[in-house]
């Protein structure tokens, strides 16, 4: 089975083949909303902490959103069809954790009262304008294998990672795809968090779903036992980040989509939110992800490789300095559409544990989102490598399609990168970047037989690919590549 039969298989594009009529005629159209039935609760509480009521902090059932009173109180009118009421912690605050050492910013709403309390304690979090956010997409282990290869080589990564962050606010972020099917495993990702030692946040993603659920709300419903909500937000520092379950379940399938009132929180949630401050939003699906256009020359993407609706999702986030991460594509790629600024994660478990690397050549590995202040930048961190690992350069001949050149795989690269190349020391310019697959990806991917694992798996095209021709007589060549902050990675490869 080739990957692209596998995708197929699993729902990745099955959301275009098993919707109903009307949308696979146009599944660009808008879903029809459905009528409510639930009925008001009334929520009172407050949000307190270092023994004294918060004032302004946002409040929420994942409808309505309201802020606290000078004293810290609140009064909510609570969806009874909502399952939580939760906190958008304030910058300088942080929520409890779960035993698991999960966030828990929620409290169950119950639907049979017409009125509850709900209160919540925030810890102080010092420092947190100059903060960090790991970003750890697709983990997706299957069995206890992949979970011991997940305690094994990415938990100690992230631990390493954390110390070398020094004194920065660090939070976690697991961009959906905790588990492969089997929601059975979520306490091991929840022991991985445990030793991690920095609070989770989590995304749902496509493989988190209860598949057996006929309707997309009943799907997340193993998911918020562990995790709580689908969707909130919280302040850190400057930054104000946004939680969405882009993953609607049709019960044959999926896609990626953003519900009415998901669209609706998000605009009552921004409306207490200054315009020009910096937004992240995380999701599973990307907004948009190119991969069907560069593997098959589609003109648009499949409904499960992008967000249906996404213009919805550009035109809240207009005011804003605004970023959207995800996962789900198990490769590494930046997005220009619709005004932010798209990052699409490469996987913790690569080309889903069949080795090293995902199925462009990026490592195994994930995210380091730095904010100070108002500003964000980001890295790559591959699994078991150091930070400056940022590129695989490859001799002549690496790529068949170029059998006189060298090629390098600089897989965070963007439109700010600046990738150069010398040759025994000496400036040769510009290397041409092009599209193509990477070398270790082919051998490793390759044949009906490849990886061993993960027969589906296929070395896909990646446009983060650069090429330059060496003299005959080179001896020695160095690629350079600059990103946009102005920090410099150098690999040198021998050519004898």
């Amino acid at each position: 089975m080739q990957r692209r039969d596998f995708l197929l298989s699993t729902g990745m594009t099955l959301g275009a083949l098993a919707l109903p009529e009307r949308l696979t005629a146009d599944p660009y159209a808008p879903l029809p909303s459905s009528p409510s039935f639930s009925k008001a609760v009334r929520v009172r509480g407050k949000v307190s902490g270092g023994g004294r009521g918060l004032s302004g902090v946002r409040v929420s059932d994942g409808r309505s959103v309201v802020q606290t009173g000078t004293d810290g109180s609140y009064t909510l009118l609570a969806d009874s069809a909502q399952p939580f009421v939760f906190v958008c912690s304030p910058s300088g605050w942080q929520p409890a954790r779960n035993a698991s050492g999960t966030a828990r910013f929620y409290q169950p709403l119950d639907s049979t009262r017409e009125e509850q309390t709900a209160s919540f304690e925030l810890v102080p979090r010092r420092g947190d304008a100059k903060h960090s956010v790991l970003v750890l997409a697709d983990p997706q282990t299957e069995n206890r294998r992949e979970t011991d290869l997940m305690h094994a080589e990415t938990v100690p990564d992230v631990i390493k990672t954390v110390g070398e962050l020094g004194d920065r606010a660090v939070v976690g972020v697991a961009c959906g795809d905790i588990m492969f099917d089997d929601l059975s495993l979520y306490p091991e990702w929840e022991r991985a968090v445990q030793r991690m030692s920095v609070p989770f946040y989590q995304v749902i993603g496509n493989h988190d779903l209860d598949f057996e659920s006929r309707t997309t709300e009943g799907a997340s419903d193993t998911y918020r036992r562990y995790f709580g909500p689908t969707v909130y937000s919280m302040d850190i520092g400057a930054v104000h980040y946004i939680v969405l379950n882009n993953v609607f379940w049709h019960g044959a399938g999926y896609l990626g989509y953003l519900d009415a009132s998901q669209l609706d929180w998000m605009a009552a949630d921004l409306s207490t939110v200054e315009a020009g401050r910096t937004v992240v939003v995380f999701q599973h699906i990307p907004a948009l992800s190119t991969f069907d256009m560069r593997v098959s020359d589609a003109r648009r993407p499949t409904p499960g490789n992008s967000t249906m609706n996404r213009e919805a999702l550009y035109r809240l986030l207009e005011p804003y300095a605004a970023y959207i991460v995800s996962g789900h594509q198990h490769e590494l790629e930046h997005v220009h559409e619709g005004g932010p600024t798209h990052v699409v994660s490469g996987a913790v478990c690569g080309a889903w544990w069949s080795g090293p690397i995902c199925y462009d050549g990026t490592p195994n590995g994930y995210l380091v989102l730095n904010a100070d202040d108002a500003a964000v930048s980001w890295r790559y961190q591959s699994t078991g490598k150091s930070a400056d690992h940022q590129m695989r350069v490859y001799a002549r001949g690496a790529d068949p399609t170029a059998p006189d050149e060298v090629v390098a795989n600089v897989w965070a690269w963007d439109d700010n990168w600046r990738v150069t190349w010398s040759e025994d020391g000496v400036p040769r310019g510009l290397m041409s970047r092009r599209k193509g697959r990477d070398p270790l990806a082919m051998q490793l991917h390759d044949g009906p037989n490849k990886p061993p694992l993960r027969t589906w798996v296929d070395a896909v095209p990646t446009t983060h690919l650069f090429y330059a021709n060496p003299s005959p007589t080179a001896r020695e060549i160095t690629v350079e590549a600059v990103n946009g902050a102005g920090t410099t990675y150098r690999e040198t490869l021998s050519l004898t």
